[in-house]
């Protein structure tokens, strides 16, 4: 068995601990994990979302789980006129091209599965890392709405 001095112990605990930190510093300068939507009428939590990054470097979103009372996991985009018409919710990308500008992200879209509607997005976290602000909008961010998002662990 390795004997290790006092000074070198304290180095290496000191190694193990911040490797362990790393992933939650990460984290709270990237909006890259799983996300609770909120309900902007019931403030209910109503799905989980992954954020992820692409292979070119932008981030997407899917919803991973449906967490409102009428979710079933065969509810379908019936309102969508894309390529995900009819498709299931669960496992849809609604979050794409999103790129780092900044503080922000930006220059990518989100489609609202409840009217079909795909939106410009804008997104910025707050909180340390723990919330995000998700602005959808027509033409300039002035016209729409944000919704912020709890980071789960």
């Amino acid at each position: 068995m390795i004997q290790l001095t006092r000074p070198l112990r304290a180095i290496a605990i000191a190694g193990a601990l911040l490797a362990c930190a790393a992933p939650t510093f990460a984290q709270a300068d990237s909006p890259i994990g799983m996300w609770q939507t909120i309900d902007d009428n019931t403030h209910q939590p109503k799905a989980l979302v992954q954020i992820a990054e692409d292979g070119d470097g932008s981030l997407t979103g899917k919803v991973v789980k449906g967490l409102g009372a009428n979710d079933t996991p065969d509810r379908r985009c019936t309102a969508c006129t894309d390529e995900r018409k009819d498709q299931l919710i669960k496992g849809m990308t609604i979050i794409k091209a999103m790129k780092k500008d900044g503080d922000h992200w930006d220059g990518g879209n989100i489609l609202d599965p409840e009217n079909g509607k795909v939106y410009k997005c804008k997104m910025t976290l707050e909180d340390g890392g723990q919330k995000l602000v998700v602005r959808g909008y027509i033409g300039v961010s002035l016209l729409g709405r944000s919704q912020t998002w709890v980071r789960q662990q």
